[in-house]
């Protein structure tokens, strides 16, 4: 192992490595994932994969775990989420160590994942008490009751740009509710988006059988959504692999939760500050080097303003710094992969072609992409069109509202908009926008744990994760439930 630990610290614990989680630490059946620190390409460690076979066998563990988990008190069940949400943060140095080498993170950003996972594990804990019905009216003599009861095993798919955020958001609802969960974090994010979360619980009292970690690939993913078991399938990633997952639940009959891709737009309005613009649209389209579903990847600005704003953002992004945050004080970190960063410098390669100009950036050493700007770009260009996923932003001027309503909605995801400026006139806009969030005055990257979260079109099925009412909706089946003084009187 390249890194240390205290003999105290959650992840020092031997058990883990080579190892998958599932009724006990064992090996899985698949081939072992080295975990690669993308900004030095030092090794981490080794953590175990779960072939289809193993997913069949946690599948059929985690339903036979689910009847008595789902027996437990509310109570109990909750003082184990409420648990997990302290570890979080008593161990946070350690985890914010490993989220840092493992995703290319900047301490803030670890620092939210970690926050997040807390509060995650708080609202959690309250489900476990939260009214889980309504009282029907009927005509006939009797109660009538609708109400929620756990959907069963629910098969939890996360992303590698903010793993543990995208991972916890539905394993700990879930959990809260009965279910008892199968885990695939991203094989190259497998710690911080799988294994902390097993560890928590586990330290946290979870009973064994109750949550499965299982890493791998494609075909552990695929096992998944095909298990007869698993009755609730959460997907975080791409709008490609999204669509085979929702086929998948669909063909088998399950419900599928798809949190998918965005290509946000950040609108900046005639007579908005631009240095405060200039600064949140490059937060919204650098911070975690754009790899990020609600970066800003499309800059839209009053005609105006917006050859002063380029030069403004041009200017930050010319003078963000960018290394190893385990290492250095740094705005952005690196690619989380060779494929990943190529398929970013394709992109900009190409949108020069088409006849956007290099503001700024295009450059790359190793796994480091410069922050990139982007002007002239047209709503045909590729930069424009496409989701990047990389630190780079196209900007495009508009005349009217109307016409930037158009240019927005004129896009295949729905995700997250930011509009800067008048309140009142971002409010018109608001009401013509097409879009799982909104924010006014504010940049187009967000997230609380109690707050609904998901997108419309190309970016989800419009499923939401957060809240009281989105968790217990996606992690629950409503039963019908009608009780009588004595038996009814029939014509039979």
């Amino acid at each position: 192992m390249t890194l240390t630990h205290e003999q105290n610290q959650l992840l020092a614990d031997p058990r883990w490595h080579n190892n998958i989680l599932s009724g006990g630490w064992k090996s899985g059946t698949g081939e072992d994932i080295t975990i690669i620190e993308p900004a030095t390409g030092d090794t981490l460690g080794t953590i175990g994969s779960a072939s289809p076979d193993d997913v069949e066998a946690a599948a059929k563990s985690a339903a036979a775990a689910q009847k008595e988990w789902a027996r437990m008190v509310p109570t109990q069940r909750a003082a184990i989420l409420r648990k997990a949400g302290l570890l979080f943060e008593q161990h946070a140095e350690e985890l914010q160590s490993w989220i840092m080498k493992e995703t290319g993170a900047i301490p803030p950003k670890a620092d939210l994942e970690l926050h997040v996972a807390a509060q995650e594990c708080y609202e959690a804990a309250a489900l476990c008490t939260a009214p889980q019905g309504d009282v029907l009216t009927s005509d006939e003599p009797r109660w009538s009751f609708a109400r929620r009861r756990p959907a069963g095993v629910v098969a939890v798919i996360s992303p590698f740009n903010f793993p543990l955020i995208l991972s916890i958001r539905s394993v700990v609802p879930a959990l809260a509710l009965g279910n008892t969960v199968l885990l695939k974090p991203d094989p190259r994010t497998p710690v911080t988006g799988g294994l902390m979360i097993a560890r928590v619980l586990e330290e946290a009292g979870l009973p064994e059988g109750v949550l499965h970690l299982l890493p791998g690939g494609g075909d552990t993913g695929a096992a998944m959504t095909e298990a007869p078991e698993v009755r609730v399938v959460s997907f975080t990633g791409s709008t490609a692999a999204g669509r085979k997952v929702g086929e998948a639940a669909s063909r088998n009959l399950k419900r599928a939760h798809l949190e998918l891709g965005g290509n946000n737009a950040l609108v900046v309005l005639p007579g908005a500050d631009l240095n405060a613009a200039a600064s949140a649209g490059a937060f919204g389209a650098f911070m975690h080097q754009g790899q990020i579903c609600m970066t800003a990847g499309r800059h839209l600005v009053h005609e105006s303003l917006v050859d002063e704003y380029v030069a403004k953002l041009a200017e930050k992004a010319k003078n963000l710094p960018i290394g190893d945050p385990a290492t250095e004080a740094v705005a952005l970190g690196p690619i989380i992969d060779e494929g990943q960063r190529d398929n970013i410098h394709a992109i900009v390669e190409k949108a020069q072609t088409q006849g956007a100009t290099l503001e700024a950036g295009g450059q790359y050493e190793d796994l480091f992409y410069s922050p990139t700007v982007l002007s002239n770009v047209t709503v045909d260009n590729t930069a424009w069109a496409d989701e990047i996923f990389g630190p780079v932003a196209p900007v495009m001027s508009f005349a009217t509202i109307e016409e930037a309503a158009d240019i927005v909605n004129n896009s295949e995801y729905g995700l997250s908009v930011g509009i800067l400026g008048d309140v009142g006139t971002a409010m018109d806009l608001a009401d013509q926008i097409e879009s799982g969030k909104i924010h006014i005055n504010e940049q187009t990257v967000g997230d609380e744990a109690n707050a609904p979260f998901g997108g419309v079109g190309a970016s989800g099925t419009g499923s939401r994760f957060g809240g009281q009412q989105a968790n217990i909706e996606a992690f629950t089946e409503t039963q019908w439930l009608t009780v009588r003084s004595s038996i009814a009187q029939y014509p039979f």
